[in-house]
């Protein structure tokens, strides 16, 4: 089978598109045709291994050499102690810990299986599982009349996080570049803000709720933009972000009252099936930035690594 792998961390370049042996599924575990795989920035940082949390399955070398975890693919065997699914069922996972996507066939655990709605086609459902987690998590409790910012709101995850803000009823404003902004309305924005030529955190505008999804500032800068009792949630970014929205943010929101809060909860299958419906529903949809075989797997990575794609870049390893 074709599979595009990497062995070193740094950038496209270290990408080779390969033959590889089809893997055969361990205990618990299926194999499945790869339909689709949408690309996520958390596949660009475990490429070039930055930040550092990136590395946690290998410190100076990758520990699996396939990136790729929202899968969308076909059950085409059973490994042993498998229960409730067969051969043929069409299946969905996020796996950002294991990857294997990047590749025409690939295993993933039984336990992180959801199955596909009928009617949702394979290039959307690859554009969901981690952008849906995300935006799901990260607007829980939003209710109408709040004000909410989404820091990086033009990538894969924002835009969906527009639109369940919007629905509950809250004031959106969207940050990423100007070549986003017609973007950001479409999905629903009230306000959009160019990073480039403003930033949020110098305006005498308070939020109660930050959904931040490319943290690159300090706690300091953050809190005074909280409302009283305001949440901010660090999905992305810098560990300099990371550390003081782990530290200096929890003391400041003990002393506040304001909700610090960093990370999100991975697409286990009960999410999924909440993904599913909602996007069946019409009330999540993903914008799809374009789609392409595993030949163009490096430059699609750059443009996710550069903020380049509006919307989610799609790969189709069997054309």
């Amino acid at each position: 089978m074709r599979a595009v792998t990497y062995h070193e961390y740094g950038g496209p370049d270290r990408l080779s598109l390969v033959d590889l042996s089809v893997p055969e599924p361990k205990r618990a575990e299926v194999r499945v045709k790869v339909l689709a795989c949408g690309i996520n920035l958390s596949d660009w940082e475990n490429l070039t291994g930055s930040p550092l949390y990136a590395r946690l399955g290998g410190l100076f070398r990758p520990g699996r050499p396939v990136l790729g975890s929202d899968i969308v693919g076909e059950i085409i065997a059973l490994g042993e102690g498998v229960t409730g699914w067969a051969v043929g069922d069409r299946v969905w996972a996020e796996v950002v810990m294991r990857g294997g996507g990047f590749a025409q066939e690939c295993t993933l655990p039984a336990n992180r299986l959801a199955r596909v709605p009928e009617d949702l086609d394979n290039v959307t459902a690859a554009a969901l599982p981690q952008p849906g987690s995300i935006a799901l998590a990260g607007t829980k409790g939003v209710k109408a009349g709040q004000k909410v910012l989404i820091n990086g709101a033009g990538g894969a995850s924002g835009p969906l996080a527009i639109q369940l803000a919007k629905a509950a009823g809250a004031h959106v404003t969207g940050v990423d570049h100007a070549g986003k902004a017609a973007f950001m309305r479409a999905r629903g924005a009230d306000r959009v803000i160019d990073y480039r030529s403003t930033d949020f955190a110098d305006e005498d505008v308070h939020y109660d709720l930050i959904l931040d999804l490319v943290g690159t500032r300090p706690m300091r800068r953050i809190a005074p933009v909280l409302a009283p009792g305001g949440r901010y949630r660090l999905i992305g970014g810098t560990m300099r972000a990371m550390f003081s929205a782990l530290f200096m943010g929890f003391a400041r929101g003990v002393m506040s009252g304001k909700k610090i809060g960093v990370g999100a909860a991975e697409g286990d299958p009960a999410t999924l099936d909440r993904i599913g419906a909602l996007a069946m529903e019409g009330r999540l949809t993903p914008e799809i930035a374009g789609t392409l075989g595993l030949d163009g797997v490096p430059e699609a990575l750059a443009q996710v690594g550069a903020g380049a794609a509006a919307g989610k870049l799609v790969v189709l390893p069997n054309g």
